[in-house]
């Protein structure tokens, strides 16, 4: 599993768009089984949050399936 540190840009229901370093946004989707849920996301959106997810990226996805979320720090 791999995971990168981005801000948290947009947000609707379990989608999101995470936004890296280097300014790429990456469209993020929560897996069923994250350890997060899609009301804890626009919280972070509002505050612009930095965040590290834990992610795969599926063949049949555009975005990456996002396992876990965290606060970056």
């Amino acid at each position: 599993m791999r995971s990168m540190e981005g801000i948290v840009t947009i947000v609707q229901e379990g989608r999101f768009q995470l936004t890296d370093d280097v300014g790429v946004s990456h469209l993020c989707i929560l897996d069923r089984n994250a350890a997060a849920e899609p009301g804890q996301l626009a919280p972070l959106q509002r505050r612009q949050a930095r965040v590290r997810v834990r992610y795969t990226r599926p063949r049949n996805l555009i975005g990456f399936l996002i396992h876990s979320v965290a606060l970056a720090g």
